[in-house]
């Protein structure tokens, strides 16, 4: 058993040393090691109940003395006698107990270096008393020892027997034979006596306890601590062998106090033990106001502990120490010591496990900063550690256990809800970063395959404030792939200071907190939009990791909308050669950013430049899709519990800017399908229905393209409700402007050069010549077809997105034609896929 208890004390204070070593160690101990190692939320909910370990183990060591004093100078309630002096009973027991405890507390009142005179003190005479034990066992003559009467019950014998050092004795004592406890009627096990045992030995964390009073506690814990467990370990098995082979195991069950009947002068161990327990109890009660002082520092439970930061004049805090003696009070209402052993126990192993997952924690995160002076241990001792800290813990009282760690989840939920932010360092994100890093590296981008296709967004945004809803929006969007937040700040970092921008990411977290979204952010400064999207496209993510898919809000006149302005958020006005403004603020609360473009104001960015980034990100082998009228989109009011139906999402794959082309079956109308699919597959769009708008003309209903693309919806196990549309009447503008001969010429072109390429015509090397063939009566005609097929109200459309003209002189004419196909459609995501992400095998 004391191998066990010995085992785990080893491995606890091997972290111990480990962490105190590691930099400056403040008030709290333990708690200090463990909230600065994993965080405060962690921290807090251990400390707590390290706090609560010591009260308890306060209490406990005070009802051990009163036991004490009571088997010397008690009697049972029932007899008189003028020879005793004590008065027995609950509440005399109770009695002494406070004024025991009075006495730790005026001591531990006064101050620390109080309470080291005392101890030192009680040290010299606990080394007499064990000194004349020691000699006890050797000068003193087998007799008969003659048992207490509270041990006694019926038929048995008054009487038992120290044989002195005797190998047969030995021999009887070695194997357990667990009976009734006499003090409390209960049947003893290797549990309960463990609970009882372990206590005596959980002192070795007084000196950490202690660590803000002592002048050098990275130099004083290691050697003290592991000292005391040397020490302790040593004497307590020689005074176990000692005794088994020296007492009768019916004495050793009948009298606790039989090391007083067998020594040489019986009042030294009386002496003893009533030192002992009283430096124990001193050291508990001190130990738990120094971690309640280091909770009420940290500010973990706001006000609560806001009165318990106070201290005397020479820096005890004496309120502390007034609220521990009091919570001790009450405790000691329990009244029997073994009732309250098991789950002091059960806490403090608890805490030993926090201090070795701390430990384990700050080793496996391979941090450069851990580089403690003590190296004696591993994260194997650690594993070693909790490992029987764990098991312990449930073989003592499961109930227990499960009670203290369900108590424990409480307190970190609390904090980690209610507490402030610390900046201590979470651990978390170094184990993290470790984990993540690892990961990345076997993260092959010459392993992708199609089957396993995610969008991983580049969304650019000018002013968050302006595009919160495309924000969130492009979250549901991204089907657990990578999301970014990328944006342009105007200017060069010649002749200036410092990097403007890194100043506003804290805005920028703060952003993304706000709107509840998965999005990482990255910022970058450039001369031009178009030279810093190209460094975001070049640059953005790591390994496999890299965004596949950029979006860009549409070049329009709309007025720009505070999205943030119901939010009571500050605004502040910068130029593009600003740096951010820096204050003081609560990350979850305020944003700054430039106020809204005003109407009149140019854009910071032309549409030649504004085509060119469409066309570099589509030479870099990225999908782009453009957003128009996201302004217009609520996510509470279509995804709401308002809303009677699922909202509707509408996808058009034909390129109605080429209506030469009759392919619906290409990489990049499958591209439409795929985003369209994927959105209907997050949680909060399950109730979305898909609408696929075909549009055939009517002497052409069973195309075969048609035919093809349901067949495909069906082997994708995509859900959508094909409804086709007829546009004669529209498609008839177009070919009224060529002549039938042409378009029937252009059209078995085009199916020829689609079979062989499998891409449609829309490339950079036709596109010139398409400017030619619609008009914008045609694309007027076919905006209008939209509209009338818009009932009900979809949430969302995607739309073709034409690839860009390869002439520059054709920009303007391509984003006109565009802007006039999309014009008051709603929310509208036109895009351009020329990435293959849908099959059909396994």
């Amino acid at each position: 058993m004391l191998l066990v208890a010995y085992f785990i004390i080893t491995m606890t204070v091997l972290s111990i040393c480990a962490i105190s070593t590691n930099g400056a160690l403040e008030a709290g101990g333990a708690y200090y090691m463990i909230s600065r190692a994993l965080g405060p939320e962690f921290g807090g909910s251990i400390g707590i109940m390290f706090f609560l370990a010591n009260v308890c183990g306060c209490a406990l060591y005070i009802l051990g003395l009163v036991e004490a004093i009571m088997s010397t100078f008690g009697v049972p309630e029932a007899v008189i006698d003028s020879h005793q002096t004590l008065p027995s009973g609950y509440w005399w027991c109770l009695l002494y107990g406070t004024i025991l405890l009075f006495l730790c507390f005026v001591v531990c009142l006064v101050g620390a270096h109080i309470y080291a005179k005392a101890t030192f003190i009680i040290f010299i005479i606990v080394l007499t008393v064990l000194a004349s034990v020691f000699i006890s066992f050797f000068i003193v003559r087998p007799t008969v020892v003659i048992l207490p009467e509270s041990s006694l019950t019926n038929n048995t014998s008054r009487t038992a027997n120290y044989t002195g050092l005797w190998l047969h004795t030995l021999k009887g004592n070695l194997f357990s034979n667990y009976t009734v406890d006499y003090t409390t009627g209960a049947v003893m096990s290797f549990a309960r006596v463990f609970a009882v045992l372990f206590n005596g030995c959980t002192g070795i964390m007084a000196g950490s306890n202690m660590s803000g009073d002592l002048k050098n506690p990275s130099y004083s814990i290691p050697r003290g601590t592991l000292a005391a467990v040397l020490t302790t370990f040593i004497t307590y098995n020689l005074l176990s062998l000692l005794a088994a082979g020296s007492c009768d195991r019916y004495l050793l069950q009948r009298d606790y106090s039989f090391l007083g009947d067998i020594n040489v002068w019986p009042p030294m161990v009386t002496v003893g033990i009533y030192s002992s327990a009283l430096s124990a109890a001193m050291s508990n009660l001190i130990g738990a106001s120094r971690i309640l002082y280091a909770l009420a520092k940290d500010n973990l439970l706001g006000g609560v502990l806001a009165l318990v930061k106070r201290t005397s004049h020479s820096g005890n805090p004496w309120i502390s120490v007034l609220v521990c003696w009091l919570l001790v009070q009450v405790v000691l209402f329990a009244g029997k010591l073994n009732t309250i052993a098991g789950i002091v126990t059960i806490f403090f192993l608890l805490v030993y496990a926090a201090v070795n997952l701390a430990c384990l924690a700050l080793e496996w995160a391979s941090a450069p900063n851990f580089r403690p002076s003590f190296r004696c241990f591993t994260w194997h001792t650690c594993i070693l550690g909790i490992f029987g800290c764990l098991v312990m813990m449930f073989l003592v009282s499961s109930i227990h256990a499960f009670a203290s760690i369900a108590f424990m989840l409480l307190l970190w939920m609390l904090i980690h809800y209610l507490g402030p932010i610390s900046n201590w360092g979470y651990i978390s994100q170094a184990l993290i970063f470790h984990q993540v890093r690892k990961y990345l590296l076997l993260l092959d981008v010459r392993k992708d395959h199609v089957k396993f296709w995610r969008p991983q967004v580049l969304l650019m945004v000018a002013n968050p404030r302006t595009c919160t809803s495309l924000v969130t929006f492009i979250n549901d969007l991204k089907k657990s792939g990578l999301y970014v937040l990328g944006h342009v700040k105007l200017g060069l970092l010649d002749g200036l200071p410092t990097d403007p921008l890194q100043n506003c990411y804290d805005s920028w977290l703060s952003l993304v907190d706000h709107l509840k979204i998965k999005a990482f952010v990255n910022l970058t400064m450039a001369d031009t939009v178009r030279h810093g999207v190209q460094n975001l496209l070049f640059i953005s993510g790591f390994g496999a990791m890299r965004p596949n898919t950029l979006v860009l809000g549409f070049y329009d006149d709309c007025s720009p909308e505070d999205g943030l302005n119901s939010q009571i958020l500050p605004s502040f006005s910068f130029g593009s050669d600003t740096v951010c403004p820096t204050a003081d603020f609560e990350p979850q609360s305020s944003f700054f950013f430039p106020s809204v473009r005003r109407p009149e104001e140019p854009k910071c960015l032309q549409e030649e430049e504004y085509v060119s980034i469409i066309a570099d990100a589509v030479k870099m082998g990225k999908n782009v899709a453009l957003a128009r009228y996201f302004n217009q989109f609520s996510r509470e009011e279509v995804l709401g519990p308002q809303s009677s139906v699922g909202p509707f999402v509408d996808v058009w794959p034909l390129n109605l800017l080429h209506p030469d082309s009759h392919g619906y079956v290409n990489i990049c109308s499958l591209f439409l399908l795929q985003l369209a699919c994927v959105l209907h597959e997050t949680r909060a769009w399950k109730q979305a229905k898909l609408r696929l708008f075909l549009c055939v003309e009517a002497s052409c209903m069973l195309l075969e393209d048609e035919m093809k693309l349901q067949k495909l919806l069906k082997e994708l196990r995509i859900s959508a409700q094909v409804q086709t549309v007829v546009w004669d009447q529209v498609v008839a503008m177009h070919w009224q402007r060529q002549g039938r001969r042409v378009a029937e010429e252009d059209y078995s072109q085009n199916e020829t050069r689609l079979r062989q390429e499998g891409e449609d015509l829309d490339g950079a090397q036709m596109f010139p010549n398409n400017t030619y063939h619609v008009t914008d009566e045609y694309i007027s005609a076919v905006n209008n077809l939209i509209c009338r097929h818009s009932s009900p109200k979809p949430a969302v459309r995607f739309m073709y997105l034409p690839h860009p003209p390869a002439d520059k002189s054709r920009y303007h004419a391509y984003l006109h034609q565009v802007d006039l196909l999309s014009r008051n459609l709603g929310p509208t995501l036109l895009i351009h896929g020329i990435t293959p992400v849908v099959t059909t095998d396994l």
